[in-house]
């Protein structure tokens, strides 16, 4: 809808220039989309303009009005009406409605992409699973996002590469480690019956009992890093065999959540490349080493506080591996943008990591984005993964397939669809991927499976189940073709309030994906999909497409429906909630 806007600022500026008022730049003038569909399709509030006519809104609205009036109303691109201190634009619905439903015909599997952000590389960055556990809800959330933000930056045009960071290294991974080495006892994922990740992560839930109990234990995690650190060949063979494990589980976890990436960084060889950074800012007096053989930044001149670079014992942090991973990613694939997806827990430390790197003399870090998205909580609270209390991915992923089968077959569809499994499978997937998605990515949010996979109500297999039921009627509008033989697509026909609510949503689609874009916010796209399959639903409820005596205005209406179904297909893709024909 932003084309038929901007092609009424226009006309709206040369209204106002001929009355005095030039607002110089039509991106100045306000358009707003009225409360109710019968005031209109566009709104020009006149408040701005009141002051320097000195006369009220409305005169101002009426004046305007008047003035286009005359120039030969109504006018090809719609007309005008004034409501009180609006401006109201009435569209030409023939011509938009022919124009919407032969752009959704010509572009198809490509209609909302366009070429804006064409030459731009943009690198996203999300998941970045520690290994010394599986995934969890909070990753899924994170996996989503990226995925879907991946999807929407291609689609304005954009080259992107989707990267993964593996946290491989650290003291948190010789938790997992140490653990093992007391209570293992030799066992493997196989022996045990159980994921490799899985596995993992019962040790480092092991290891925080064991703190509990042991305090001085802490200090024999970091005599492991130390020696991890110095390649002691004991303690990297165990690195190696149980990082293994987990990677070979995530790997599994990825796979069923469609989560892919075009190239995956590891900790553990990034962060010597950090160490040479820090080093080397320490030559240049950038930062300053205390007296126990720490690396500081101080940057209190910046609002931000002192920040240890390298412990005292030469080992690195988090922060390290960030700038060398930064930096190897800038040669590998020199970005445009780089778009980190963070939770927001961790806004404080990207702060500090572009501040770093402006610092070393980096240019490319103004092009450093953080994505801080909200905390994926319970109904009973707060998951912590060394307490054991998070959502695993697989079991949750599991939980949702059972539900959706509970669901099928409450719902009797069973002989509706090819492969129960599989199409569980999706709907599991297209609930998941939605629920976490529909809220903005900046807010908390509190899962509930039970209410994800309801096939009625703001969820992913309420969209899903539209899309099957239009293609349900596609099909047997194509059994009964004989009947309309000789009926024609006439957009003009299409002229129903309703119809018209449905179109302009459709014509609103590429600016949704464009907004979405720009906000970092899938969510977006996920309301606007919600809205057009909640709009088409209650036109399938009252208007018999199939039942209709003229055979021009079924075919007219089922060319509606296949139009729908692109823009449905086509959103649920950047969301990553699988299409079913049949559900």
């Amino acid at each position: 809808m932003n084309k038929y806007r901007e092609t009424w600022k226009l006309v709206l500026q040369r209204a106002l220039e001929e009355e005095g008022l030039d607002p110089a730049d039509p991106r100045q003038i306000v358009a707003e989309t009225p409360p109710r569909p019968e005031l209109g399709d566009i709104a020009f509030p006149m408040f701005s303009y009141s002051r320097r006519l000195k006369k009220s809104p409305q005169e101002i609205a009426i004046r305007l009005e008047r003035r286009l009036r005359e120039r030969g109303a109504p006018l090809e691109a719609g007309s005008v009406a004034v409501q009180g201190p609006y401006l109201n634009v009435r569209l030409h619905r023939p011509s938009v409605t022919a124009e919407v439903l032969e752009a959704v015909r010509a572009r198809g599997d490509l209609y909302g992409q366009d070429e804006a952000y064409r030459g731009r590389k943009i690198m996203v960055e999300f998941s970045c699973p520690n290994t010394n556990k599986p995934l969890h809800l909070g990753h899924l959330r994170n996996d989503a996002i990226g995925m879907s933000m991946a999807r929407i930056m291609a689609a304005r045009g954009a080259e992107v590469l989707k990267v993964n960071l593996i946290n491989d290294r650290g003291v948190h991974i010789c938790k997992s480690m140490l653990a093992y080495r007391r209570y293992g006892g030799g066992t493997t994922p196989e022996a045990a019956g159980i994921k490799g990740d899985h596995l993992v992560g019962n040790f480092y839930v092991r290891y925080a009992e064991l703190a509990k109990q042991e305090p001085s234990v802490e200090e024999e995690v970091r005599r492991m890093l130390q020696a991890w650190e110095s390649g002691d060949r004991e303690v990297r063979e165990l690195w190696r065999k149980m990082n293994g494990w987990t990677l070979e589980g995530i790997a599994e976890t990825y796979r069923r959540t469609g989560a892919e990436f075009d190239r995956i960084y590891y900790e553990s060889e990034t962060y010597l490349l950090g160490r040479e950074e820090v080093l080397k800012g320490l030559e240049q007096k950038i930062f300053s080493r205390e007296k126990d053989g720490s690396v500081w930044a101080d940057l209190t001149p910046y609002g931000l506080e002192r920040k240890v670079l390298l412990r005292a014992d030469g080992t690195s942090l988090y922060l390290t591996q960030d700038i060398g991973t930064a930096v190897q990613r800038h040669r590998d694939w020199p970005f445009d943008q780089l778009i980190y997806v963070v939770a927001n827990e961790q806004r404080y430390h990207f702060q500090v990591l572009f501040k770093v790197l402006e610092l070393l003399g980096h240019p490319w870090c103004g092009n450093l984005h953080h994505l801080a998205y909200g905390m994926v909580n319970l109904p009973e609270g707060k998951m912590k993964s060394r307490e054991g209390t998070v959502v695993d991915a697989d079991d949750l992923l599991a939980e949702l397939q059972e539900l959706a089968l509970a669901e099928i077959k409450d719902k009797e569809r069973e002989l509706e669809v090819e492969n129960l499994d599989e199409t569980a499978a999706k709907i599991a997937l297209g609930a998941l991927h939605y629920y976490l998605l529909q809220a903005s990515p900046y807010k908390d949010i509190i899962f509930n499976p039970r209410e994800s996979i309801s096939f009625t109500g703001d969820t992913g297999p309420y969209l899903q189940y539209n899309g099957a039921r239009i293609s349900s009627m596609l099909r047997k509008f194509g059994q009964r073709e004989a009947r309309y033989r000789g009926g024609r697509f006439l957009p003009q026909l299409l002229k129903a309030e309703c119809e018209w609510e449905i179109l302009k949503l459709m014509a609103s689609y590429p600016d949704t994906v464009a907004l979405a874009a720009e906000q970092y916010n899938p969510s977006l796209i996920a309301a606007h999909l919600y809205e057009l399959a909640k709009l088409y639903s209650g036109y399938y409820h009252d208007v018999p497409v199939l039942q209709d005596p003229n055979a021009d205005l079924v075919v007219s209406r089922i060319g509606l429906a296949s139009f729908v179904l692109q823009v449905l297909k086509n959103g649920l893709r950047l969301i990553g909630v699988p299409f079913l024909e049949k559900m």
